[in-house]
């Protein structure tokens, strides 16, 4: 417990607990009306009153129209100041803001007005040596394969359908009408009509895509299909449906001719022969940033694992309402009771607030400064993508809170090419497919 006095008042604080801190201040009551006093001549100048000339209005009425709104100010005044000159004097560092509670003066007190401010510290993070860190880096190449795949994958977003007399097949579109009962007895969501699916594309549950394999335009097939325990529909999970089906049309596929027109649908410049060196130079570019995220989660994962930190309360719960604000933005609404609950953020919010914690202390260890340059380069990189990309990267560069963003990554970026420098490191390879799905 440490006890801090001066002539305008006394601080005591206490620890409630991790990092909590329970500060008790006193202040002379004598102060406080003295300074009440001041405030009241100082309103008596200006008070207007019925009855009474501007300036003229006498003390006894001032204080008895004005005395409590001026006490009240006088109070929160007293408190903001004292709890800021405690906060200094006992060298503290809070976390968050107080909570403040008036105390009742006990008999002998009456001189004194007391409150207590409770309120969390950062805590003291003693980093363990840069060495005992390790991180498993991924390694990873993109094979011709890689990037046949990746081309099929493009023609396959420009397919169009044709229709065919022949029966269904994998691959194949069937635009079907079903109706499905359940012992006998038809349900909500069980019919369907001029309903398009790809077959083998894992649309519909595994037994209704067998039905339809082998049947022609015109044909029906039945599909008796076992819906799993945890399906989505609480009504259909675990219960098993027999499906009535008619086939209406089946279309195959026509993928794309690797052309010109192919190459200016995706924005890729250089036409057909230079498409694939194209789409290379776009799969090497998410491979980095993939590699780049990675990288940085590894370094955090194994910073975490080798330094415990405690985080303030206070700090978890800014980083999950943020994080909810951030959830309701993308789902498109500002009304805060559609957020998700709290609770679903509390592991990210808690890693967050670590992560955070220690990356200023290395800062501060290891004096590291934003290097400008990088920025320079992260805007230009933002800015790349645009049509006009130097108007882009002067807008970046324009908007003070897009900046602190970028300047605040870079420098965490900073952080993780630093550790992992220092740290024992270890390689991972994994194929592009398997990397990139991850």
């Amino acid at each position: 417990m440490n006890v801090a006095t001066s002539k305008s008042y006394e601080a005591k604080v206490e620890a409630a607990g991790g990092l909590e801190r329970r500060m008790t201040i006193r202040v002379p009551a004598a102060d406080i009306e003295r300074e009440i006093d001041a405030r009241l001549v100082k309103v008596g100048r200006t008070a207007k009153l019925k009855g009474f000339r501007p300036g003229k209005v006498p003390q006894k009425v001032v204080r008895q129209y004005y005395g409590g709104q001026v006490r009240e100010e006088v109070l929160n005044d007293v408190v903001r100041s004292t709890y800021s000159r405690a906060i200094a004097d006992q060298n503290l560092n809070p976390a968050g803001g107080p909570r403040i509670e008036p105390l009742a003066a006990d008999k002998g007190e009456a001189e004194h007005f007391s409150y207590q401010a409770t309120f969390e510290v950062y805590p003291e993070i003693s980093l363990r040596p840069l060495g005992d860190l390790s991180i498993e880096l991924p390694t990873v190449e993109i094979e011709e394969s890689d990037l046949d795949a990746m081309i099929e994958r493009l023609r396959a977003q420009r397919v169009t359908w044709r229709a065919v007399e022949r029966a269904a097949a994998e691959r194949d579109r069937a635009v079907v009408d079903f109706v499905g009962t359940i012992d006998g007895e038809p349900f909500q969501g069980g019919e369907g009509k001029d309903v398009s699916i790809i077959i083998g594309a894992g649309q519909v549950l595994p037994e209704f895509d067998q039905a339809l394999r082998g049947v022609a335009a015109g044909g029906n097939a039945t599909a008796v299909v076992n819906f799993p325990a945890d399906y989505g529909a609480a009504n259909l999970a675990g219960k098993t449906a027999t499906f009535a089906i008619t086939v209406r049309r089946v279309e195959e596929q026509l993928l794309p001719e690797l052309d010109d027109a192919f190459a200016t649908s995706f924005g890729l410049t250089g036409g057909a022969a230079l498409l694939r060196s194209e789409v290379r130079k776009n799969m090497e570019r998410e491979l980095a940033e993939r590699i780049r995220a990675q990288t940085k989660t590894r370094t955090f994962d194994a910073l975490i694992k080798t330094n415990e930190v405690a985080t303030p309360r206070t700090l978890v719960d800014q980083e999950i309402s943020s994080l909810q604000t951030d959830a309701l933005r993308q789902m498109g609404t500002e009304d805060p009771k559609q957020a998700p609950a709290r609770e679903r953020f509390e592991s990210l919010a808690q890693r967050r607030v670590a992560v955070g914690l220690l990356v200023q202390e290395i800062l501060k260890q290891h004096k590291l400064k934003l290097d400008q340059t990088r920025v320079d380069q992260r805007v230009k990189e933002m800015a790349a993508p645009y049509e006009k990309p130097e108007e882009a990267a002067q807008y970046y560069r324009g908007n003070r809170g897009m900046m602190l963003q970028i300047e605040a990554a870079v420098l965490e970026d900073q952080v993780v090419d630093f550790l992992v420098e220092h740290a024992i490191r270890k390689t991972q390879a994994s194929s592009f497919k398997d990397f990139m799905g991850a």
